[in-house]
Parts: structure tokens; sequence; C-alpha cells
């Protein structure tokens, strides 16, 4: 382009060529010669030989530097002929680059016309119109530019063929509204970083999509009462992301935020369901939470069923819920839905399993399949077997050792029970138990059960949301940071002091979160905390949801009064992001966290979780496991031959932090901080989100099952 405007600039700088006729040669005119550039340039820009046809004669121009002259001379004739040879010769040259420059514009003609067009595509497709009463979301036209660009950019550097990247120019221009969701921050990603999640998004979108359909108690933020609600909040937004169509079914309760539903109305047609003898009418409420569509079911004659101050807790609540799931399956079928995966939770609607089986598989749901996931095992609501004809059941059927009757009160039908055997997988919540420990340890009565099923069960981690738990965008911060560039980190340490009226450095800031769930161990939290006290570390302590200062923890704070410890005394949202973002250690009091996930989150921004339990790491159950990870790639049959080392976060956090006391922690920053600063980058790259292990988990069983 530099040479084009060279050329273009020399068409205004004409030199006159003089002579003097030479005794019996013909008379040449005056000829004009237009030198591109300055005068300076012009030895530079003509050289190159060819030969031209001049007013009838045949002129050899020979290769030669043509320096122009801005004075008026008498010339002999030899060098008249010389001058007009040398000028017909950078004539020839220019021709030859103003062709050039030509070819060169029409090719970035076409290059801008393409642009154009790619532009003109994504304008078009911007918008993606959701369901009536909710928020059009606009694509992130930048985004989805910058994507295929960065391919472009792979190709060049080698990094992958043109073939790879045709495919997955193709997968991404297919599915070009969920860029925006699935792809963020792509500036500040890696060539190799961004490839992988290209392949992973490339392999999805090669996935049929499935239609599932939750029926469950609680869902955030909606009615929240424990981990069930953020479990199917999380998996469900993810598989929506993933491109399914997920679906939610609640009870109307006469407590949860409807604030939260967006667009929420009621359907104008009632619907019928059975239960105790009777068929009774149902209203039914739609509405949109979270992006994904929900169905609230209230009854009209047993209104009282939900109308209460709390979700459980009452002596009816076996009625309750079995009431809730046999209208809840009357109205799929009564609605025309096949969805082809129904997800069911915990033993509230534990009961669909047997009323599936038994009932509706034969009513259009023949292409439906049944997954069970239990977030506890200690809850199986036992009660007498007549009360399964409330529902339409047939206790004498149902009754039996291999089917609901309870394991030790063989009087009784256990319905947790009866969502393990009549469903096609069942899937535990657990960020660190192994299938084994869960079977043999923790099972509460049902070992003989899962070990009969130990091939259709599974363990998923929990997760968080991605979206709104990560240092690289959090709006919370003072200032971001990412695996890549940790300097953000040290901005929110000495924000942290500053809050907390701390003064001076000190080596280390440790954290000390507590749900209100799990017990405090403060046996070993005050010989840990004394320990690190004269170190001078400073240590902040928060409760979440539910105040710090209980009876125990107020006479911690008594006995370890310092200047180096702070006490927060109510839940503070943003302090909370803070705490993980400017401590280096994060004391748990345990590493199965399924409410609130602090361990995992702690990982993410960079500080590393040690669990309460000092004299063991809180782990000595698992010692002896073989910690082998498996890659997600290999599948979902494969993932079930392991059975500890099948969850990649659960090998990453034991063989981690699971031995790692507060005094070890202390002295690698002390000590050895390369190699802790290594410990923390490598545990910020890992992804704990729903979107991750817990969807591909939940992703193979799914497709597991609708295959069989």
């Amino acid at each position: 382009m530099e040479a084009l405007g060279n050329a273009a600039a020399a068409m205004a700088f004409p030199f006159r060529l003089l002579h003097t006729p030479a005794p019996g040669r013909r008379n040449l005119r005056d000829r004009v010669c237009f030198c591109a550039g300055k005068d300076d340039d012009a030895a530079n820009l003509f050289a190159g030989p060819s030969q031209i046809k001049l007013e009838g004669h045949n002129v050899d121009i020979l290769e030669e530097s043509f320096v122009p002259s801005e004075r008026r001379l008498e010339m002999s004739d030899t060098d008249i002929w010389k001058l007009f040879n040398d000028a017909q010769r950078n004539i020839v040259y220019l021709n030859k680059q103003r062709l050039a420059a030509v070819e060169e514009l029409k090719k970035l003609q076409r290059e801008k016309e393409l642009l154009l067009g790619r532009i003109e595509q994504l304008e078009a497709g911007k918008q993606m119109n959701v369901v009536e009463g909710t928020v059009t979301k606009p694509m992130l036209l930048s985004s989805f530019s910058e994507l295929l660009l960065r391919i472009d950019s792979m190709v060049l550097s080698g990094m992958i063929g043109t073939s790879e990247a045709s495919d997955i120019r193709k997968k991404v221009m297919d599915r070009k509204d969920n860029i925006p969701d699935v792809f963020h921050d792509i500036q500040q990603k890696t060539d190799m970083e961004l490839l992988s999640e290209l392949r992973q998004f490339s392999e999805k979108t090669m996935r049929k999509a499935l239609h599932i359909v939750h029926i469950c108690s609680e869902m955030e933020p909606v009615v929240s009462f424990g981990s069930l609600a953020s479990c199917v909040t999380g998996l469900s937004c993810a598989l929506q992301r993933d491109g399914n169509l997920v679906e939610v079914i609640l009870p109307k309760y006469a407590n949860m935020d409807l604030d939260a539903i967006q667009g929420l109305r009621k359907a104008e047609a009632e619907f019928d369901s059975y239960f105790s003898g009777c068929w009774h009418k149902n209203r039914v409420w739609i509405g949109v939470a979270g992006g994904l569509g929900l169905t609230l079911i209230e009854p009209v004659y047993h209104s009282s069923f939900f109308n209460r101050d709390r979700i459980y807790g009452y002596s009816d609540d076996f009625e309750r819920f079995t009431y809730f799931s046999r209208a809840s399956m009357d109205y799929l079928v009564k609605s025309g839905k096949q969805p082809d995966i129904l997800h069911i939770h915990n033993w509230e609607t534990a009961i669909i399993g047997p009323l599936f089986w038994d009932i509706f598989v034969h009513q259009g749901l023949g292409g439906t399949r049944v997954l069970f996931t239990c977030h506890d095992l200690s809850s199986q609501c036992l009660e007498q077997p007549d009360k399964l004809g409330l529902c339409g059941l047939d206790p004498h059927r149902l009754h039996r050792p291999d089917r609901l009757q309870d394991n030790n009160k063989t009087h009784l039908v256990n319905i947790l029970k009866g969502g393990i055997v009549y469903s096609n997988k069942v899937v535990m919540m657990s960020s660190v138990l192994s299938k084994e420990r869960i079977i043999h340890s923790l099972s509460h009565g049902l070992e003989p059960t899962l070990a009969i099923h130990k091939e259709k069960l599974l363990i998923a981690p929990y997760g968080f949301d991605g979206t709104k738990w990560d240092p690289s965008r959090d709006k919370l911060l003072p200032a971001n940071y990412s695996a890549d560039d940790i300097g953000g980190k040290a901005v929110c340490k000495v924000a942290l002091r500053q809050r907390l009226g701390f003064s001076g450095c000190s080596s280390a800031i440790v954290g000390c979160i507590f749900s209100g769930v799990i017990d405090i161990d403060v046996d070993n939290l005050k010989p840990a905390i004394q320990h690190a006290l004269r170190k001078g570390v400073q240590c902040i302590f928060m409760g979440l949801k539910t105040p710090v200062r209980s009876t125990t923890m107020q006479a911690l704070q008594e006995e370890l009064k310092d200047v180096n410890m702070r006490f927060v005394n109510k839940y503070d949202e943003a302090l909370l992001h803070l705490i993980l973002a400017g401590s280096d250690i994060i004391l748990c009091s345990s590493f199965d966290d399924p409410l609130f996930q602090i361990p995992l989150k702690a990982i993410k921004y960079g500080s590393s979780p040690i669990s309460l339990d000092i004299r063991n790491g809180g782990f000595r159950q698992f010692e002896g496991h073989d910690f082998r990870s498996i890659s997600r790639k290999e599948g979902f049959r494969q993932s079930e031959r392991h059975d500890f080392g099948s969850l990649m976060s659960t090998q990453y956090i034991i063989s981690t932090f699971g031995k790692m006391s507060l005094y070890q922690a202390l002295d690698e920053i002390n000590n050895d901080p390369s190699r802790w600063t290594w410990r923390m980058k490598d545990g910020m790259s890992k992804d704990f989100s729903w979107d991750a292990e817990c969807l591909d988990i939940h992703w193979a069983a799914y497709t597991f099952i609708k295959n069989l």
C-alpha cells in the first residue's frame, strides 16, 4: 500500500524532456514524463528492464537509474536519446506498479465485502428472543467477532489445520446465540486455553439436545432451604447453556419469593389429579426463574398442604409431597409433554419412580426415562404401606424386600428406597465422598439396596455459579485477577486489611468461613489459631447467613483476644468475596460443603482451603485409595469402572489439600513461596463450576438411560 501511495503521488509531478535536434534527424516533439514520489525517492522507485513501442520506433530500455533535473539544459543528440529512454523505462515501471496496486485494491475490496457480509449476518441474528415475559438478550457481537478472528490466528500459527478450523467455525456459526454464555473474557485467554474450550464446544454441538423436567421441592432463588435448591438451579442453567430444554415443576408455597419469577401468571385452565380415591382440581402458575421455565402447582381442595410457614417438618409431609408428585405426573400427561428425562430429587419426589413405571409409562411417556438424585441418605421417609394407595399405587405389590419395603423396619415402606429401585440411574451428590464409602459407611440402613443397585449409582460433585464466583470478572472486588495474572490479588489483600482495620502487614491472612450448618471443631480450631497468631498472621471469622457470635464462637473470641483477629457478626456478601480474594488460607469446617461450596470457591480465588481437623487433615478415611484421574472425554462407562478417582475435583482437592494442616500451609508460604504461588495458580486454573464435571456426569447419565 505504501508503494501504491507513492505511485499515486507521482502523477502530480511532471518533468519535460528538452532536446536540440541533430542534423538529418527527425525532430521529436517534447514529451512529458510523470515521476513517482519525491525527487529523492525517484531513483529508488524506477528500476527494471522493459521494452516499449513509441511512435513506430522499437526502443530498448536498459536498467539504469534516472535522476530528474529541474533545470532546462542544452544537450547533445546522444544525451537526449539516453534521457528519453530512461523516461520511457520509468513509465513502463509505473504502469506495472499501477496494475499491481489495482489488483491489491480489488483484493482489499473483496475482503471488505466479505467482512461486511459477516457483520450483516451477525446483526441479523444478534438477538435471542426468550419466552414471553422475559427480557430479550442481545448477543455480544464483539465476542463473536473476536472468536472468529482468534480461530484465524490459530490457523496462521499452525495450532490447527484448515479443516478443523472450518469445522469449528461452522459449529460456532450454528450456535452463535450461545456464544456470549459459553465464552467469557476471550481476549484474556491464551490461544491454547481458547482452543481447548472451542474443541469442547465443538464436541457438545454434536450432542442431541434433550428435554429435561425437574420435579422437586426447592429451587433457587424462588424457594431455598438446602443444597437441593442451588443444585437444581445451577445444574439446570448449565444444561440449558449446553443447548438443552430444561423445565422445573414446584409446589406453589405460600412463603416462596414470587418476585424472583418473571412473567408469573395463572393459567386459565385447571387440571385434575388423583389423591385418596378422588380427583381434585389444581391451578397452574407459569413463569421464568433464572432463565428456566417454571411451573407451580397449587391444590384447590387441599390448599393447606403448601399454605404454611415452612417447607418441611410437618407430620403430614408424606401426604403433602405425595399429592404434589402425583399431580405433577398428571399435569405432564394432560399437557401433552413428553420429556426425555424426568429428574427427581430426594424422598419428597422419589415416589414418582414407582408412579412412573406402574401407571404413567403407559400414558404416552414410553420414551421417557427417570434419573434420581439424592442429596442426603439420612432423610428417607418411612410410612405405613397402605398409605401408598393415596396416590393410586398398589401397597401389596410394592411392600416387598426388592421394592419399597424398609430393610430394617420391614413392616414399613421406605420412600427414598423406592426412588433408588425405580430409577434408571441414581446420582449421589458429594464433593469428597467415594461410592464405596457412601455404600458401606453412610447408607443409613440402605447398604443392601445400594449394593444391589451399585451399577447404576454415580457420584457427582457440587459446583458453583462460575459467572458470579470468578476473580477475573468479580464486580465486588477492587481489582480482578486470574491464574495468568495474579497481580490483583495483592490489591484485594490490601483492601481487606483496610476494610477490617488491620494495621501493618502480616506474613499471611487466614479467613475462617462457617456456614452455620456444620459444627465448629473448637478443640482443633483454638490451637491452630493460637499458632497462627504467634506467627504474625491476621485472622478473620465470618458466618454465612447465620451470625458468627454463637456461644462457642463468643467464648473463643474472648479467649483469643488479639489485635490481629476480627469477628464479623453479620453476613456480608461483598465482604465474603473480598475475604476469599484477600486471604491466603481459608479454614473450613469440612471439605464437603454442599450448601455454600466454600472450599471450591477458595481454590478459584487463589486461597488454599484447609480442613479444621488439624490432626489428620480430615481425610484419614481416604488413605489407600488410588487417586487416578480420568479425562471427561473418556466417557461414561469408563468413569463407572473407576470409583474415587473418577471425580477430578475430588482427586485434586484431596491430593493437594487433604493432608495439609494450617502449620504446613503457613510454613510453605514463608519458606517456599514459589511453590505456594504455583499451588495457588494451579488451583485457580481448575473449573469447579456447575458447567464442568457435574454437568458432564449428569449428561453422561441422561444419554445412557435415554438409549436404554
